[in-house]
C-alpha cells in the first residue's frame, strides 16, 4: 500500500549559494584587479536570491558606483545571465518595459558565479570604464576558482 507521501513531487530544494569568505575574498580580488587597472571599485557581492553579502566602495570612488554595483549584481543574480546582456535583451519592444525596473542595471560590470555546475551568487562592479569594470568582476571570479554563466560573457569577448 503506497501512501500520499511516496508519491507526491518535492516540496522544497535546496540551492548552493556563496560564503561570506568567498564573498570577501571576491572583495579583495577585484579591489587588486581594480587597483592595477587604474581605478578604485565599488563592489557588491550577492547570493543567489540577491541578498548582498558583501560590498565596498574605494575611498576615491564616486559614492552612486556603489548603488550601481549593488544593482550591477542583483541583475545578473537574477536571471543568472551578465548585466551586460540584459542592455540588448531590453532593446526588444515585448520586453522594454523592464529596463524601468528600479533594480535593473542593463551595464556591463554584473556577472553570475558559478561554482561546481551551480550559480551561487553574483558580483557587481562600478567605478571604472565599462572595460575596467567587466575585465576586474571577470578576474575576480577566475582568481577565486568560480565560472560565470555562459550568457555572461564580457562584451570584449565580441
Amino acid at each position: 500500500m503506497s501512501t500520499i507521501h511516496e508519491s507526491s513531487p518535492r516540496k522544497s530544494y535546496t540551492t548552493a549559494s556563496i560564503t561570506r569568505q568567498a564573498a570577501a575574498d571576491l572583495l579583495d580580488a577585484a579591489r587588486a584587479v581594480g587597483q592595477g587597472l587604474g581605478f578604485e571599485p565599488a563592489t557588491a557581492i550577492v547570493d543567489v536570491g540577491g541578498h548582498l553579502v558583501a560590498f565596498e566602495r574605494g575611498d576615491a570612488t564616486p559614492f552612486l558606483a556603489g548603488t550601481i554595483a549593488i544593482d550591477k549584481a542583483w541583475t545578473a543574480a537574477s536571471y543568472r545571465v551578465s548585466s551586460s546582456y540584459w542592455n540588448d535583451y531590453v532593446q526588444d519592444p515585448a520586453v522594454s518595459a523592464l529596463q524601468n525596473s528600479p533594480r535593473v542595471m542593463p551595464v556591463g560590470g554584473g556577472y553570475a558565479i558559478v561554482d561546481e555546475d551551480h550559480v551561487v551568487g553574483a558580483i557587481g562592479i562600478s567605478g571604472g570604464t565599462l572595460a575596467q569594470d567587466e575585465r576586474a568582476a571577470l578576474a575576480a571570479i577566475e582568481q577565486l576558482g568560480f565560472t560565470t554563466t555562459d550568457a555572461s560573457r564580457s562584451s570584449q569577448d565580441d
